[in-house]
């Protein structure tokens, strides 16, 4: 399919969009995906190239927590290998499972992320409440930084810990969208540490299911991506979680809740439909 100016257009501002969103709330992907479906993509190649061209917004927002990522060294080789152990099934799944059963899956995980989307204030403040509740550093640059020796992540990993991490990698591999909103309650629960490093080690974690998964369709689907799509979404999405940091700062997370919530339900009615109205 040949590729208008409005489309190209409407895809970049989506890329910039969702690198912005990823920055504040995550769940950009909620916004990518339906966009290349809607510009006329089919399902599982928009899936695919959506998921190589958010790499670059990734990269970009690892570089901006090396610092917490290097305090949560204790955790992040059994993290890393839970979410690439994940990432591989998930892959899998997408590149071996026919294209009708993700056409039936994609409007259900849409609204499954949708829920984590709009229950992630609620998930946020239960899992701050239960950071808050064990004793505090006594330090008091430690308490305003949110880096105390007390708030880093500790090892060892527990075996639920890496279960559940390991489950959203499959998750992830296969569906991206909310995977950084899912890990972030997960990692909230189940592991020590204070929410910028869970925050931290959210944004390695997807970053790592992206990779692993971008890698396994250049090997095993190639034919499947399109690179158009991923080189408007790469450089949209690396722009915004950088430029778009600054700007999403100013805008009240509620109001992206309600752009991702928009665009994600005019998605599911995208895919939905022609399910519904089959013979």
């Amino acid at each position: 399919m040949g590729l208008e100016l409005w489309q190209v257009l409407v895809i970049l501002l989506a890329g910039f969009w969702a690198g912005t969103i990823n920055t504040v709330v995550g769940s950009g992907t909620l916004v990518t995906f339906p966009v290349l479906v809607a510009v006329g993509f089919p399902p599982v190649t928009a899936q695919m190239s959506n998921a190589m061209g958010l790499v670059a917004a990734g990269v970009s927002g690892v570089f901006g927590y090396r610092r917490e990522l290097a305090e949560s060294k204790a955790v992040l080789p059994a993290l890393t290998i839970a979410s690439l152990a994940g990432g591989v099934i998930g892959a899998f799944l997408l590149m071996v499972l026919p294209e009708e059963v993700f056409a039936v899956a994609a409007p259900v995980l849409i609204a499954v992320a949708l829920c984590f989307v709009i229950f992630q204030p609620r998930l946020a403040a239960w899992v701050r409440r239960r950071k808050s509740a064990p004793t505090e550093p006594t330090d008091e640059s430690a308490k305003m930084t949110g880096h105390g020796e007390a708030d880093v992540p500790t090892a060892p990993v527990s075996p639920v810990l890496w279960v559940l991490i390991f489950a959203a990698g499959i998750y992830g591999g296969y569906f991206v969208a909310a995977q950084g909103v899912l890990l972030l309650g997960i990692m909230g629960v189940f592991m020590t540490g204070a929410l910028v490093h869970a925050n931290a080690v959210k944004t390695w974690l997807s970053l790592a299911v992206n990779l692993i998964a971008a890698v396994s369709y250049l090997v095993f689907a190639f034919e499947r991506i399109d690179w158009r799509a991923v080189l408007l979404i790469g450089v949209s999405s690396m722009l915004g979680a950088s430029l778009g940091a600054r700007i999403g700062r100013r805008i009240d997370p509620f109001w992206l809740r309600v752009v991702i919530v928009v665009v994600g339900l005019a998605g599911f009615v995208h895919l939905v439909w022609p399910l519904v109205t089959v013979g």
